[in-house]
């Protein structure tokens, strides 16, 4: 009796000391919020249901942090910054204009960029062609797929005439194996397709959770920052067009591209949204086609080719894109309304921004657009949030309101106030410049720039000061 009593109370204390190793948490797969018991709404993103078990042990997290390629084995002294010696740092070049642009000149040693966009709308095509203009100046690549296997790589990169001895592929989604091949394979560039799908064994979540997403991409930062081998994340999109997973993935990489288009057009947008070696807001055009993406050099040329003339409607203004002035239609209709509520429908632009111009065109100017469906798009599917064009979305609505065209080889520029004038903008002889390459003779421009502007051959500047101006001048 006193035997049993004694082996089941050495068994109670063995599971009793296996639990107490066990760490159960709950991860919330919007933002990484954890906690120790489940909730139903998130406490720091707020989203519902959005809390899933994980189970990780105390032994399998000092494994992992053994494993790990640790930066602080060795205690770092602080040294003074203007004695670090930079002059054998260069960028590397992916042989692609626009994608050198939008980093900010090239890839930079041991950064981590971190590319997000809708399935299917060429973030593996862009990421192999890059990865070949590398592959081409005599640099090792590596492209590791977690999606696909090695012989549809091939077949794709075969159409893509993305062949070269010097880009090696390999399907595997194993952290640690993907690391030890850095030591083996030693290649200048890393592509990670994508960080969703790899996967920790000292995790028990399933690949694509918050934990495994926030693990990998903690090992391959330390892991470039130690070894300066730049790395590429490819990242999926969640439906709001947010990169999946939680936020502290945007916070711990280099920088967030996003690769943005309809796919009802050809053209596809490379946009910059954070860049610590770069300005941000910079974006690179390229179009799709049969052979893969093609660079756009000169966007302005491409979204005003089909601009019609003589049309209500349709007006012409200059956005900045970072550094890259580009011209763009802005393309309005309006028409008698048959509900009590008015539509507004809004493609490419702020709809709120849109909202409060039809407020100040209504009581500056007395026309009711209350009674007006107000339908506006930006032509070609480019997406535009800046201030300058709020001249050109107050000329569109007029001209389609009062059904009248605006005269040919005519631009308008500037931001407009809720009392209804206009604000000066910024880099205004940039843009100007650029409206008069394209052909354009004649630009409104706000009165307080004018004074700025240099002179301008065979391109006619009218200052104006509020939309009463404008409408004036216009029509």
């Amino acid at each position: 009796m006193l035997c049993a009593t004694f082996i089941y109370l050495k068994y109670f204390i063995q599971q009793a000391s296996v639990k107490k190793k066990i760490n159960i948490i709950f991860s919330c797969q919007s933002c990484g919020y954890q906690t120790s018991k489940w909730l139903g709404k998130c406490p720091d993103c707020g989203k519902w249901d959005t809390l899933i078990e994980e189970t990780r042990s105390y032994q399998s997290i000092n494994s992992e942090n053994k494993g790990l390629p640790n930066l602080f084995t060795q205690r770092a002294q602080p040294v003074p910054i203007d004695s670090i010696d930079i002059e054998d740092q260069h960028r590397l070049s992916t042989g692609l204009a626009e994608f050198d642009r939008v980093l900010g000149g090239g890839l930079v040693s041991g950064s981590l960029v971190l590319i997000g966009g809708d399935p299917g709308i060429g973030k593996s095509t862009l990421m192999l062609q890059a990865l070949h203009g590398i592959a081409k100046n005599g640099r090792k690549v590596l492209y590791v797929s977690g999606e696909e296997s090695i012989i549809q790589i091939r077949i794709r990169s075969k159409r893509l005439s993305s062949l070269s001895s010097n880009l090696l592929v390999v399907s595997e989604i194993d952290i640690g194996i993907i690391l030890a091949m850095l030591d083996s394979v030693k290649p200048d560039v890393l592509v990670i397709d994508s960080i969703q799908t790899m996967f920790n064994p000292d995790i028990t979540s399933a690949p694509g959770s918050v934990s495994q997403v926030r693990e990998s991409t903690m090992q391959i930062m330390l892991t470039a920052k130690k070894t300066d081998v730049p790395v590429f994340l490819i990242g999926h999109v969640t439906k709001d067009g947010a990169i999946a997973g939680p936020r502290l993935l945007e916070h711990m990489v280099d920088t967030v591209l996003y690769f943005e288009g309809d796919r009802n057009h050809v053209f596809r947008i490379l946009r910059a949204v954070k860049n610590r070696f770069g300005s941000t807001n910079e974006i690179g055009v390229f179009e799709m086609n049969d052979n893969g993406l093609v660079e756009v050099l000169n966007p302005s040329s491409v979204f005003l080719a089909e601009c019609p003339e003589k049309t209500p409607g349709s007006i012409v203004t200059a956005s900045m894109e970072g550094s890259r002035p580009i011209l763009v239609e802005i393309q309005a209709l309006a028409g008698n309304t048959s509900f009590g509520t008015p539509r507004r429908t809004i493609l490419g632009i702020d709809q709120n921004r849109v909202a409060l111009l039809l407020a100040v065109i209504e009581k500056k100017l007395n026309m009711h657009m209350m009674g007006q469906d107000i339908f506006m798009n930006v032509a070609g599917g480019v997406k535009i949030d800046e201030p300058a064009i709020d001249l050109g979305i107050v000329s569109a609505v007029i001209s389609s309101f009062l059904d009248r065209p605006i005269l040919e080889r005519t631009v308008v520029i500037g931001e407009v106030g809720l009392t209804g004038e206009v604000r000066a903008i910024s880099n205004i002889d940039i843009r100007i410049s650029e409206a008069e390459k394209m052909g354009f003779s004649r630009c409104l421009v706000p009165q307080s720039n004018l004074k700025r502007i240099a002179v301008n051959k065979g391109m006619e500047l009218i200052g104006i000061k509020t939309i009463s101006d404008a409408a004036e001048v216009l029509f």
